[in-house]
């Protein structure tokens, strides 16, 4: 009898267990990632609203052909205004791929070495950030500090500081997490570092010397350096989840570019016709080709594909920190590059 009991009550706990279970299954990125493929990429780009993101712009920039577009959603969801394929987008830390071609570039000029330490290039620093005389510029570069992350500061993005100052007070004489060249972590901390180093080595703004070094040359003429330079209709507009209004004017810092320039940066990069030679060799030893980006309101992805010699960027307006955003746009994303290559393989 005492056993009969005892299988009876591991077969409840396991049915019990079972349906507790099922609430913590995040259906929505299983019924997203179960759906059958469609047979376009328009129908793909449809289903993101279905995803919840309020607007979607995705570019196709493949070899031998024109760079194609694809929408679905909102520009601005308050004024009913389409997704629009020429609008402005904050491309969050894809910016980032910009700063280490600059970098590489005063590198190749003999302006910047990629072995001289933090506490070399900010004595001011030296006591401030932990280990500052053994982290080099590359290791900044390729996230290999251990400096603290800033927008990891509990509701960093409920008070935003106003300049990049006080943004690095927030981790100033903090504890390294991990000694320099040990380990990787992602942190924005590096890049804010990067931009004083830039701007202190030119003397002027980085994005004035992005946009000499980089953009000019590139023919690139909707790529802009913060919202105060822009026509604020253009920006498409962002949207967290349970915030209602509109939080496009909130400036966090970030780079602001259309899909199709997005998209020929990043073409360019891969292909290294943005390099001179020994440039190219800096870069390949420095860091990444592709990028992500996340903001308030932003998603951004921007890869090249080189089996099918295809640039693809998605942004995405809508976002949520704890929700399954950025997954679903993942899986936006990759169904994408899967219709790519089922096209290409018929």
């Amino acid at each position: 009898m005492a056993t009969k009991k005892s299988k009876r009550f591991i077969q409840v706990a396991l049915l019990v267990s079972t349906v507790v279970s099922l609430f913590f299954v995040p259906w929505p990125i299983v019924f997203a990632w179960l759906k059958p493929l469609p047979d376009s990429i328009q129908q793909q780009v449809d289903a993101a609203t279905d995803y919840g993101f309020e607007g979607i712009i995705v570019c196709v920039d493949q070899a031998n052909n024109e760079a194609q577009f694809y929408t679905a959603g909102y520009h601005n969801r308050a004024q009913k205004i389409p997704a629009r394929p020429d609008a402005l987008f904050k491309i969050a830390s894809v910016g980032k791929l910009y700063d280490a071609v600059a970098i590489t570039k005063l590198v190749n000029d003999d302006q910047l070495d990629l072995n001289e330490t933090l506490a070399n290039y900010f004595p001011e620093l030296a006591n401030r950030i932990e280990n500052a005389n053994e982290i080099t510029l590359k290791m900044l570069v390729q996230h290999r500090s251990g400096i603290p992350n800033y927008t990891n500061v509990p509701n960093f993005w409920m008070n935003l500081p106003e300049t990049n100052q006080e943004i690095l007070e927030l981790v100033l004489d903090q504890p390294a997490n991990f000694s320099p060249g040990e380990d990787y972590e992602y942190s924005n901390t590096n890049y804010l570092l990067l931009t004083e180093l830039i701007e202190k080595t030119v003397g002027y703004s980085k994005f004035q010397y992005i946009k000499e070094e980089i953009l000019e040359p590139l023919q690139l003429k909707n790529t802009y350096g913060s919202i105060q330079e822009i026509d604020m209709n253009r920006l498409m507009s962002g949207y967290y989840v349970g915030i209602e209004e509109d939080i496009k004017t909130d400036d966090n810092g970030s780079m602001i570019a259309t899909a199709e320039d997005v998209a020929k940066f990043i073409r360019a990069l891969n292909d290294k016709s943005i390099f001179t030679e020994n440039e190219a060799e800096i870069y390949a030893d420095l860091y990444k080709y592709n990028h992500t980006g996340l903001v308030p309101g932003y998603q951004t992805i921007a890869n090249y594909h080189k089996e099918l010699d295809a640039v693809v960027i998605q942004f995405t307006n809508t976002t949520d920190f704890n929700g399954y955003e950025w997954s679903l746009s993942e899986i936006n994303y990759n169904r994408i590059i899967k219709i790519l290559e089922r096209k290409q393989n018929q």
